[in-house]
């Protein structure tokens, strides 16, 4: 393909986009293919010989656009969504175009100076003090892995990389029971076993970290001669919504002096707005924190926002300084491959700049705000009819509920019928081992209309009860 074919090709795509997104609301959201039907359609070998960008093109229409499911739907309410708004796509497709390796200050200064200056732009939006340090990272995931080796790395005084765990204490960590897994991911990745994190019991609303029976469980692995090492708390649970009361736990972390993580994936985008802010009281004392702007933001997958009140440990951790990798004659310079697992990095800080100078605050905190009332008042109206039943209560934009007095089997059943149906998408979870149905409201180009269809498909496919 030359340049001129580069061109045409590009301006075809982004037509075909413009219309797949005005389409969307035509389609049902989760992809109806049966398991095997995609590979089936492609051939077992590559090819030999070059096709044309019409033959291609027209079977990415045929065989790939109907096993995807459309996570920008506008009634995606399932999981959360990966949100991309247009200016974060044409950001990335410059991204694309410029394919810079990012790794180093020298290997692209603008990606890297970008990178700090919009990661400090996130910390003012969602009021974190002056101090905090942030980099971005591909996902919570990888961040939360980070920092798991960073707390295992300061607790045993920077040993374990070099010395390895065979010989070392036995470190343990402690959360709830509603973080994500990957925090266990991360413990099994670490080297710190899944046997070594701590589940601490939760209470009240919010399903909180109990801080007296965390305090509990720190003193009792100290008398048992373990190590404990860190605290990892959430601000939105991805199952239910819990929050922890950061400002106790960390206070009952740091009286052991321990290293703190808090995991605010999807809630911590909706920080924007002072007036959600109670939901993390007591943030500025965390030891590291990561939200993800490619849910709540609108910038594209991937770009998760990771800050620290301190980055050196975490560089402790993670920086290798082989000759090669060195920037000579410019002092002061940060290389974010130094605080992050993988060497290679994208330019993600651009598809940020893009969509905080497109939106403006103003406008991101009037779709998150409308998200929440009408999750809230979806809510509601199902409390209203005396077939259903909120098991958990709103948290912003996400509560839970099931059918009165149906069993398991009948609970799924009555969820696949909602996802068959293709109008709507929904997952589920467990809230004290019961199955429940998990909603939520996300998706930035969603409607009050589009709630409103969601509450007729749920009352609709409920039957009588």
């Amino acid at each position: 393909m030359n340049w001129t074919e580069f061109a045409r090709w590009g301006a075809r795509i982004a037509d075909w986009g413009a219309r797949y997104h005005q389409g969307l609301r035509d389609r049902p959201v989760r992809a109806s293919t049966r398991p095997g039907d995609v590979a089936a359609a492609l051939p077992a070998s590559p090819p030999e010989m070059p096709e044309a960008m019409e033959t291609i093109f027209a079977d990415f229409e045929q065989i790939v656009m109907p096993g995807m499911t459309h996570w920008q739907h506008p009634r995606f309410f399932a999981y959360f969504p990966a949100n991309a708004t247009p200016p974060s796509m044409l950001a990335e497709f410059l991204a694309s175009t410029v394919a810079a390796q990012c790794m180093l200050w020298q290997t692209s200064p603008a990606a890297t100076e970008m990178e700090t200056v919009m990661m400090d732009w996130l910390r003012q939006s969602v009021g974190l003090p002056e101090g905090f340090k942030g980099v971005i990272q591909d996902s919570a995931s990888s961040a939360t892995l980070a920092a798991v080796l960073t707390m295992r790395e300061r607790a045993l005084d920077w040993a374990g990389n070099e010395q390895g765990l065979s010989d070392q204490p036995r470190l343990r960590v402690y959360c709830s029971g509603e973080v994500h897994t990957s925090i266990d991911r991360a413990i099994w990745i670490s080297g710190i076993g899944a046997a070594n994190l701590v589940r601490i019991p939760t209470q009240g609303p919010r399903r909180s970290m109990d801080p007296a029976a965390l305090d509990a469980a720190i003193r009792a692995d100290l008398a048992a001669g373990l190590h404990p090492c860190g605290v990892i708390a959430c601000t939105g649970g991805t199952g239910t919504g819990a929050c922890d009361d950061i400002a106790a736990t960390l206070a009952v972390a740091k009286a052991h002096g321990l290293y703190t993580h808090i995991d605010a994936a999807w809630a911590g985008a909706a920080m924007i707005c002072p007036e959600f802010r109670t939901l993390w009281t007591g943030i500025e004392g965390a030891d590291s924190i990561v939200f993800n702007p490619h849910k709540w933001l609108g910038v594209q997958f991937d770009c998760a926002a990771h800050f620290l009140r301190d980055p050196e440990p975490l560089v402790r951790t993670l920086a290798i300084r082989p000759e090669y990798l060195k920037t000579h004659g410019a002092d002061g310079i940060v290389n974010y491959s130094e605080w992050s697992i993988p060497l290679g990095r994208r330019f993600r800080a651009l598809k940020l700049w893009f969509v905080l100078r497109h939106y403006g605050l103003d406008g991101l905190r009037a779709r998150i705000r409308n998200h929440v009332r009408w999750s809230q008042a979806l809510a509601d109206r199902l409390r209203a009819d005396p077939r259903f039943e909120i098991v958990t209560e709103p948290v912003l934009s996400l509560f839970t509920f099931r059918l009165k007095g149906a069993d398991e089997a009948a609970q799924q059943a009555f969820i696949n019928r909602i996802n068959d149906d293709g109008r709507i998408y929904v997952t589920q979870t467990r809230v004290q081992d019961g199955l429940v149905i998990r909603f939520q409201v996300g998706q930035l180009d969603a409607t009050e209309a589009d709630v409103a269809t969601a509450f007729e498909v749920i009352t609709a496919l409920a039957g009588n009860g």
